[in-house]
C-alpha cells in the first residue's frame, strides 16, 4: 500500500506544479498584454486589430507589398512575446509617423456594390485619443446653446473644476445633467491664395457639464478644458466621437488647399491639426489620406518665354479626422519640409 500511495503524492505535486507554472505564466501575458495596452492607447499612429489566421508574415505583405519586412513589423510592436504566435483582437501598431510612403492600405476606390466592401473590423485605423477637441470650420457659425458670462471666483483663467455661469441662448434648454462642448467662434478665416471667405473656426476649449438650473441662468461644472477657456466662450451639445478612425479609400481628383493650422502657426509640421478647403460635398470622408505637394514652373526658351509645369513632388501625407459642408479638418501624418497655409493637397501621389 505504501508505494501506491507515494506515486499517488508525487503525481498530485507534479498536476501542482504543472498547473501553478502555467497560471503563472498565464497570469504574466495578461498583465503584460494590460500593461501594453494601457501604453498605447496614449498613443496616436495608424492600427490593426487581428483577426483568426492572421501572421506577421501575411500582414507584411499586405500592407507594406513584402512579407519579408514581418521583423521590423514586430520591432514596432514589442508588446508580442513571440512574433510567431499572435491572437485575434490584439492591436498592433502598423506605423506612426514614419514610413508612410511604405503602407498599401486600401485599393482605389470602386464602383463596386456595397456588400463587397471590407468589413471594418478587418479594415485599418488611424488612433487619435484627442478626437473630441478637434474643431472645424463652417461657411456659417453653429447655433449655439448658450455662452458663459461668468466663473464663479472671478478667475483670470477657467480650469477643470471651476464653476461657471451661464446664459441659455434663446429657445434652447440647458438641463442639469446634460454636457456641453466649449468653444470659441474665430474670426473668419481667409484663405491666403484667393482671399476667398471659407468659414468660421469653431475652436473647442473644454466641456462643462450643467448642474443647477436658475430662472434666469444655470451653473456648470468645468468638467474637461482642451484650451485656456474664457467668459464669452460659446456652448454646443457634448457628442463623444469615435476615436478610432477607419481608414477609407481616397477619391481619384481632389485637389485643395491647406487653409490654416488650428492654433494658426505660420508653419505647419508633423502631428498638426489643420484645415483643408473641400469637405463632404466634394467626396471627402474621414479616414482618407492625402498627398501635399509642389510643383514646380520652369522656362525652356527664355527667348520665347515658354514656359512648361513640371511633375508634382510629394513632401507630405495628411489624415482626414472630420468633415463640413465645404472643409475637412485633417491632422498632418508626415512631412520633409515645412507646410504653409495655401499649400496643395491632392489625392494620393504614387
Amino acid at each position: 500500500m505504501g508505494k501506491p500511495m507515494g506515486l499517488k503524492m508525487r503525481l498530485h505535486v507534479i498536476g501542482f506544479c504543472f498547473i501553478f507554472t502555467a497560471v503563472t505564466a498565464f497570469c504574466h501575458t495578461c498583465l503584460f498584454a494590460q500593461e501594453n495596452e494601457t501604453a498605447l492607447t496614449h498613443e496616436t499612429g495608424f492600427y490593426y486589430t487581428i483577426q483568426k489566421g492572421d501572421t506577421l508574415w501575411d500582414l507584411s505583405g499586405r500592407f507594406f507589398d513584402s512579407p519579408w519586412v514581418w521583423p521590423d513589423l514586430w520591432n514596432k510592436n514589442r508588446q508580442i512575446p513571440n512574433p510567431h504566435w499572435i491572437y485575434p483582437g490584439e492591436r498592433i501598431r502598423l506605423y506612426q509617423g514614419e514610413g508612410t510612403d511604405r503602407l498599401s492600405l486600401l485599393p482605389p476606390v470602386q464602383t463596386s456594390p456595397a456588400s463587397q466592401t471590407v468589413p471594418p473590423e478587418k479594415t485599418p485605423y488611424y488612433l487619435y485619443k484627442s478626437i473630441d477637441q478637434v474643431g472645424f470650420i463652417r461657411k456659417t457659425e453653429i447655433s449655439p446653446t448658450g455662452s458663459i458670462f461668468k466663473v464663479r471666483g472671478d478667475h483670470e483663467m477657467i480650469s477643470t473644476g471651476d464653476m461657471v455661469y451661464i446664459q441659455p441662448a434663446s429657445g434652447k434648454a440647458l438641463v442639469p445633467g446634460s454636457r456641453h462642448t466649449v468653444y470659441r467662434a474665430m474670426k473668419p478665416v481667409t484663405g491666403n491664395y484667393d482671399q476667398s471667405d471659407t468659414g468660421i473656426q469653431h475652436y473647442l476649449t473644454g466641456v462643462v457639464e450643467i448642474v443647477k438650473k436658475e430662472p434666469d441662468f444655470v451653473i456648470a461644472r468645468v468638467t474637461d478644458t482642451y484650451r485656456e477657456i474664457r467668459t464669452g466662450d460659446k456652448l454646443l451639445p457634448f457628442r463623444p466621437r469615435n476615436s478610432k478612425i477607419p481608414l477609407k479609400p481616397s477619391p481619384g481628383n481632389i485637389k485643395a488647399r491647406v487653409i490654416v493650422s488650428e492654433e494658426h502657426a505660420r508653419l505647419i509640421g508633423e502631428n498638426t491639426i489643420a484645415f483643408i478647403d473641400k469637405g463632404s460635398r466634394n467626396g471627402i470622408q474621414p479616414g482618407q489620406r492625402y498627398s501635399i505637394y509642389y510643383q514646380d514652373k520652369k522656362k525652356l526658351d527664355a527667348d520665347r518665354g515658354k514656359t512648361i509645369l513640371l511633375n508634382p513632388v510629394n513632401f507630405g501625407t495628411l489624415l482626414v479626422l472630420h468633415t463640413e459642408d465645404t472643409t475637412s479638418t485633417v491632422i498632418i501624418t508626415s512631412s520633409n519640409r515645412d507646410i504653409h497655409p495655401g499649400d496643395r493637397v491632392c489625392s494620393p501621389l504614387q
